[in-house]
């Protein structure tokens, strides 16, 4: 068996196996080799049912007190029973399981083990696995695997297909150096591989993982140290001047811009001006106006005759920025369209030629943008919005569509600036790093789940002032089914408590794209006035009205992340109220989310969690999903990244022919970081 073979030579998965595995990109054993774990589930003692406690995932053994119960909610089919130990008695609960109801029998014993959640002011367990004791026994304190899923495939599918290949598969000579191996104490890309699916113990998967993550970090590294060499200060074909009509947009302003911005604006001028291609990030906490930054420097490129392209990682934001462009442009005779790919072939083939025949200026989108059919005449300009969404060979591939345009990274997402110089090593960095004067700062609150009730009651007043609110659900576990369920349980929920006056709808990833539209249209213009969402509405969305964030389960999100979901609100001239329920009564979480109690400064917020976390913090919660690394996480393993990147410097072109002559799919692994063909 080797790596480039596809999945379909593993006994076991047939061809719709492979298809459904195919939907998380996994075609080949390498790839399935490199879906590693999201976490790792630890089987701990049987305890008594009195000691449940919301939130935690616990092991009881209980018979049943009375029969199975089915009801049918919307297309779900819910399984429930009541059981009991000698402590006490608990609800349990199934999704789509009913023939549940035939196999559980009254007055047999069963293990369940499953997270305990509260509904309608009762602790239940939710999808319980139903355990015979030498099952449950022979998994008490081993790591076992939990696999990022889809429909169709279980994580026993992925679990099953991993140990079937590590059995047969002639793994290859590891590819690093051994004295960086030896320098930066890690295990062999062999022994990491095995250990990360499979772990002795908690020692051994943090070696494995500290290992793959400085891979991912290393090639990344390798890979912007390629770009920035071939890009050096390339001649621009695009000189920009800035124009009376830049001036006349900063005067018309309802507010003056900060010293910040003017900087910033001055910086992008003296770049776009001085015959040289700019690379420039500009880095920025949510709500520090970077936005209008980088529309007067769509502006300068449309009067000086050329396209420039906004590109923003959702077709909701996409939408408003097209809407709000379109909006301030129109006096100054610049034509704005949208590119996004849930429009028809048709509205698509007419985009394509407005803006081959430069009958449009400024073009927003998301990655349609990039799309080999799209043809632009003189691209000057590309802006990428929250570029962490696209990746460097996103990045690349738009710089491409011209004849090498200046390009502006926006980033909200904040990143320490010894972390950022590594990472967007290929661009120049500039920070937003005061908010406008007329902004009010956000109050916030961290409570118990019993606050509920007070917190419905503040939403309701709110709402019935004429302002706003969120509610946002996690997503329990990847799945769809769940991740739909729980925001569509939480709306009807919502709907039972506050008045019927307030209309209130559910938003989540699994919506088409049509459906998202026209629900955050609907928001925008106060048709719904409370919005109970997944973290679809993390990035950039702007309803200026909104002025309450309630966020569930907030000990489930990462600090940066809680952070991008309270900048939803604070946007407008009213008082904003942040309103994070934690389900954990956890020392560690209590000092975690205090951080984002005491500031709203996101990159005071990202230093002080780096901080308190540490490096390589396996079983917390993913911070950021900036870039595309599998398991690296810039803020939980900034240590690693600094070494990754150390250690990539001491390679030179030789050195790098070398490695990927040892391991040929290497060469190929480091163009994906950059979208180049480097060797």
């Amino acid at each position: 068996m080797e790596g480039k073979d596809s999945i379909g030579v593993i006994k076991g998965i047939g061809e719709k196996t492979e298809k459904n595995l195919n939907k998380l990109d996994i075609y080949t054993i390498n790839d399935l080799l490199e879906h590693y774990p999201r976490g790792y589930d630890v089987y701990e003692g049987i305890i008594p049912i009195i000691t449940a406690k919301e939130g935690e995932i616990m092991a009881i053994e209980a018979s049943l007190e009375k029969s199975v119960q089915t009801k049918k909610v919307r297309n779900l089919t819910i399984v429930s029973c009541t059981v009991k130990d000698q402590s006490g008695f608990m609800n349990l609960t199934w999704f789509n399981m009913p023939f549940l109801k035939n196999s559980l029998k009254l007055g047999t014993h069963y293990i369940f083990r499953g997270r305990v959640v509260r509904k309608n002011g009762i602790l239940v367990i939710e999808q319980p696995a139903i355990l015979s004791k030498e099952e449950f026994y022979n998994r008490l304190n081993v790591l076992q695997p939990v696999y990022p899923l889809t429909a169709g495939i279980t994580n026993h599918t992925i679990s099953k297909a991993v140990k079937q290949v590590l059995a047969q598969i002639n793994l290859t000579e590891d590819y690093l150096p051994k004295q960086i191996r030896k320098n930066y104490n890690l295990v062999t890309y062999n022994q990491a591989i095995r250990e990360i699916h499979f772990p002795k113990d908690k020692e051994h998967m943090m070696k494995a993982r500290k290992r793959i993550i400085f891979d991912e970090f290393f090639l990344f590294t390798l890979a912007l140290n390629k770009l920035k060499e071939s890009k050096g200060k390339n001649q621009s074909n695009y000189i920009l001047k800035n124009t009376k009509e830049c001036e006349e947009l900063v005067k018309e302003l309802p507010y003056e811009l900060t010293n910040a911005q003017k900087k910033v604006w001055r910086e992008i001028q003296n770049d776009v001006g001085n015959g040289t291609i700019m690379n420039r990030l500009i880095q920025g906490d949510v709500g520090s106006g970077k936005t209008i930054v980088a529309v007067l420097a769509l502006l300068m490129a449309a009067k000086n005759g050329y396209q420039g392209t906004l590109m923003v990682p959702t077709e909701v934001l996409a939408r408003q920025h097209y809407e709000s462009l379109e909006e301030l442009f129109t006096s100054y005779g610049v034509k704005v369209c949208l590119l996004v790919g849930s429009m028809t072939i048709k509205e698509k083939r007419e985009a394509y030629e407005r803006i081959k025949s430069h009958k449009v200026d400024i073009i927003v989108g998301t990655h349609a943008l990039i799309q080999e059919k799209v043809e632009y005449d003189q691209l000057a300009l590309v802006i990428t919005d929250e570029q962490h969404r696209f990746g460097v060979r996103q990045r690349e591939a738009m710089a491409n569509k011209g004849l090498e345009p200046h390009i502006l990274v926006m980033s909200a997402t904040p990143i320490p600036r010894t972390l950022a110089i590594i990472l967007y090593g290929d661009l120049d960095i500039s920070i937003i790093d005061e908010l406008p004067s007329n902004r009010l700062s956000i109050k916030n609150c961290v409570v118990n789940s019993g606050y509920r009730p007070t917190a419905y009651k503040f939403i309701e007043k709110e709402v019935l002032a004429g302002r706003q609110a969120y509610v946002i659900c996690p997503m329990v576990e990847e799945s769809e089914m769940i991740e739909a369920e729980n925001v569509i349980e939480y709306t009807d929920k919502l709907k039972d408590t506050l008045p019927g006056s307030i209309n209130i709808e559910y938003l989540h990833g699994k919506m088409k794209a049509k459906e998202k539209n026209d629900i955050m249209d609907r928001f925008k213009k106060n048709e719904i006035q409370v919005l109970v969402s997944t973290t679809v509405i993390e990035v950039g969305v702007n309803v200026p009205n909104a002025t309450v964030i309630m966020i569930e389960n907030a000990e489930r999100f990462g600090l940066a992340g809680l952070h991008q979901l309270r900048g939803r609100v604070g946007r407008g001239k009213y008082q904003s109220y942040c309103i994070l329920v934690s389900g954990s009564d956890s020392k560690e979480t209590k000092e975690r989310l205090e951080i984002l109690n005491k500031s709203n400064d996101g990159f005071f917020i990202a230093s002080e969690d780096l901080k308190l976390r540490g490096p390589g913090d396996m079983f917390g919660v993913k911070q950021s999903g900036i870039m595309e690394f599998k398991l690296g996480d810039i803020y939980t393993d900034a240590t690693i990244l600094k070494n990754a990147n150390e250690a990539a410097k001491t390679m030179s072109e030789a050195d790098i022919a070398q490695i990927c002559k040892k391991q040929p799919n290497l060469g190929e692994k480091i163009m994906s970081y950059s979208g180049n063909t480097l060797l």
